[in-house]
């Protein structure tokens, strides 16, 4: 099944980031197609262990038989939780490789792309939990859905997009993609019609999988589930993200903000390793469209932490 997801995108900068020791313990809180993970997993010995996290059903599919890999099917979100529950702590490096897979945007009843218009405006990552985005559009009160589509898809007409949903699903229910492209016909641009829904489209899927929310709960665990010295290597695909991740490196909070003690000492637990993000070549773009829009980041936590 790995065919079907995403090539791993940048690879090879993503294990120089985790600096693998072979009997180290590493995370990969998005295992998808497993494309990381199994190259994680050329680097170990048999002492070494891999945490692999999905909530994808599809995902499991895609397990190699290794006795070194403990596979958790569930969010990435209570990450220490899960690892305390395992006795896995602490990690010597964890990898995030945010965002949807290549599999999950081609499989038409998941709703998460705009190509197949009698999808289900589902986009769910755990089909199981949650609202869907269907049920977002036709529930949301007119600020809601403002809020969501300004915040998380950055659309500046996200008040007049709302105004016309609402006014939409007073005649009939939005349960379809042709449905959501109907509503807002009078909105999308004549020649711009893939960068607006790619928008509309990404505001929905965070908001239904709470996924700003999810990314804080998760860097605010990283420090106490590394070891000193343990790496935390986090790709990106939207400014939302990238924004969270740098500023929590950075400050250790979300907002940037740098807190420093009595002697001028920044209080932080994380150091960035990388000062300018890191983006794919040109030959890994040609090869891989979809790491276009990749930023990978990679700090350590300080050994004074």
């Amino acid at each position: 099944m790995e065919n079907k997801y995403h090539a791993p995108v940048l690879l090879a900068e993503c294990l120089e980031g985790l600096h693998i020791h072979p009997n180290g313990r590493y995370v990969d809180v998005t295992f998808g197609g497993g494309g990381h993970s199994k190259a994680i997993l050329n680097q170990l010995n048999e002492k070494g262990v891999l945490i692999a996290f999905d909530q994808d059903e599809d995902a499991k599919a895609n397990l190699p038989e290794d006795g070194r890999i403990v596979f958790i099917d569930q969010n990435f979100e209570f990450i220490k939780n899960h690892l305390a529950y395992q006795k896995l702590l602490p990690v010597d490096g964890i990898l995030a490789d945010l965002g949807v897979s290549s599999h999950q945007f081609d499989e038409a009843d998941r709703g998460f792309s705009f190509r197949f218009d009698d999808a289900d405006l589902d986009m769910r990552m755990y089909t199981e939990a949650g609202m869907s985005a269907s049920e977002v559009l036709n529930t949301y009160s007119e600020q809601q859905l403002a809020d969501v589509f300004y915040q998380y898809g950055e659309l500046n007409n996200a008040k007049s997009l709302s105004r016309e949903i609402v006014q939409f699903r007073a005649a009939r229910p939005i349960r379809k993609v042709k449905d959501i492209k109907e509503a807002l016909l009078k909105y999308t641009p004549k020649f711009g019609d893939y960068k607006f829904f790619a928008q509309v489209f990404q505001a929905l899927r965070i908001e239904v999988n709470r996924e700003m929310e999810v990314l804080k709960n998760f860097l605010m665990q990283v420090p106490e589930v590394l070891k000193p010295n343990g790496r935390l290597v986090v790709m990106s695909y939207h400014s939302l993200e990238d924004r969270l991740v740098k500023n929590f490196i950075a400050s250790g909070n979300f907002n940037g903000d740098v807190d420093k003690d009595f002697y001028g000492n920044v209080n932080k637990p994380l150091e960035a390793l990388n000062r300018k993000v890191i983006t794919a070549s040109a030959e890994e773009l040609e090869r891989n469209p979809r790491s276009r829009s990749a930023k990978l980041r990679i700090a350590e936590k300080r050994s004074d932490k």
